[in-house]
């Protein structure tokens, strides 16, 4: 039986996309899927390689070169659980797993513990880039047993984005470091197609700009510094008319938001670290609000607002660029920043250095910027914080005046811009030297006795709030 180097589990779009990948660059896969129709249709797909993919599950491993490199590309949760449990029977020690689903993190530690103790290699992997990234070059995400990763290391780089002849995929860390860097990636994804949105409704509602307007300012942009996939994608949705209707198909859709959960977990777990990513968090926020349409529906109209004209379009069209530049900053900034919190709670090891530089290629959150973030990483590899690069720090000077006009305009207006508010409000709050929440550290020890620190001497203090004196 011809043997195989490495085998597919989830012949889905992406599995399959993924597989075709291999195929082009010169490997030897196969795939296995209890579905015939996708058996069919990598077949059909990968007639040029003469890709086959197996229905016994028992027949694929014994297809596989040892050790095994198996690959899952099925939904999180119990399903990659179960699949486990059926494959473990069948391989033998030495053996390696890798779940390429958006797993949860702590899933991830569970099954490497789970697997080790059963001598296989296990790791988990963030994938970027859609199906045509599966399929031409996406950006990966790979973390934990490094000695699996070795193994593989090769076809990843092979099928991986480029950029500048760099492959977009490293070895991210230990443990469940892949799949958490993978979530935070999907979290400045969220906050990045919320500002977005948002940017949608100003030109529509505040400039009246058409469907078509629209479409030439984005499209304006994305030759400018903004350039990136997720603007790319935005401007051509601009163009596609319903068959239906004849109408934008964009203008057809329901505003109700769905999302997968990676948003949430990535909040969920910035709370556990108290680490602030409030853009990030306003973005999974908002697509929750939009569930409630019927409620919103009649609050417009019971609560109707009426904001003035804008006087000067082209400026403010200007000023808009200039704020969602800021946004797109302020959602790396914020991400990078959780990173960083994350690798030394869970001891990760991240580099953000070489994070930002497999992101630039391949992935949703592929931009220009993210050039500028790699080399500010690059220079200083200890940098705190994004915003401590002094050539982040020109930028943010020379857009945040525009940035303010634009969320008065917008609040003016009446227009909710959650994300846009919040990126500035997280600006103005980093950089004040003495915040207010002295008085808040006064109160919760007025009424509980939390205690509190001195500005004028080290140690635990408490004060008796009710003394007349």
């Amino acid at each position: 039986m011809k043997q195989f180097t490495l085998g597919m589990i989830g012949l889905g779009t992406m599995g399959r996309n993924l597989l075709l990948n291999m195929a082009d660059n010169g490997f030897q896969v196969t795939g296995y899927d209890k579905d015939p129709k996708m058996l069919k249709k990598l077949e059909e797909d990968g007639k040029a390689h003469d890709l086959k993919g197996f229905a016994s599950l028992e027949d694929f491993i014994q297809s596989l070169e040892l050790p095994r490199r198996v690959m899952l590309l099925v939904p999180a949760g119990p399903i990659v659980d179960s699949v486990i449990q059926e494959l473990v029977p069948l391989l033998s020690k030495g053996d390696m797993i890798i779940d390429s689903g958006n797993s949860h993190f702590t899933d991830t530690s569970r099954r490497a513990d789970e697997l080790s103790k059963q001598g296989i290699h296990f790791f988990g992997m963030g994938i970027s880039g859609g199906e045509e990234g599966a399929r031409f070059g996406p950006s990966m995400m790979p973390g934990g047993d490094k000695q699996a990763y070795n193994a593989v290391k090769p076809i990843l780089e092979a099928v991986s984005a480029k950029v500048n002849g760099d492959p977009c995929v490293t070895y991210i860390g230990p443990g469940a470091s892949g799949h958490f860097v993978k979530m935070v990636h999907n979290g400045i994804e969220y906050a990045m197609m919320q500002v977005l949105a948002e940017t949608y409704a100003l030109l529509k509602h505040s400039l009246g700009y058409s469907n078509e307007q629209i479409y030439t300012t984005f499209d304006k942009w994305n030759n400018g510094r903004l350039k990136s996939f997720l603007l790319e994608v935005t401007k051509d949705i601009f163009k596609v008319k319903d068959p239906k209707t004849g109408n934008l198909l964009l203008d057809m859709i329901k505003d109700e938001a769905k999302s997968k959960g990676t948003g949430k977990w990535t909040s969920q777990v910035s709370m556990d670290l108290q680490l602030p990513i409030p853009t990030i968090n306003e973005a999974v926020s908002t697509r929750d609000l939009s569930k409630f349409k019927s409620l919103r529906v009649a609050l417009s109209k019971a609560l109707p607002h009426q904001g003035e004209a804008i006087d000067h379009k082209e400026a403010f069209e200007v000023q808009l660029e200039q704020a969602l530049y800021f946004a797109m900053i302020i959602s790396y900034a914020q991400g990078l920043h959780l990173l960083e919190a994350a690798s030394a709670e869970y001891k990760y090891e991240l580099n953000l250095k070489e994070i930002s530089q497999i992101w630039r290629g391949g992935c949703i959150i592929r931009a220009e910027l993210l050039e500028d973030i790699y080399q500010a990483y690059k220079k200083n590899p200890e940098l705190p914080h994004l915003f401590s690069d002094e050539s982040i720090q020109h930028k943010l000077k020379d857009i945040v005046p525009g940035t303010r006009h634009v969320v008065i305009t917008a609040i003016a207006h009446g227009i909710a811009i959650p994300c846009y508010a919040s990126a500035l409000t997280y600006y103005d709050s980093l950089r004040t030297a003495n915040s207010p929440l002295n008085l808040t550290q006064a109160q919760r020890d007025f009424f509980g006795a939390h205690t509190f620190e001195r500005v004028d001497e080290e140690g635990i203090f408490h004060a008796d709030w009710n003394s007349t004196n």
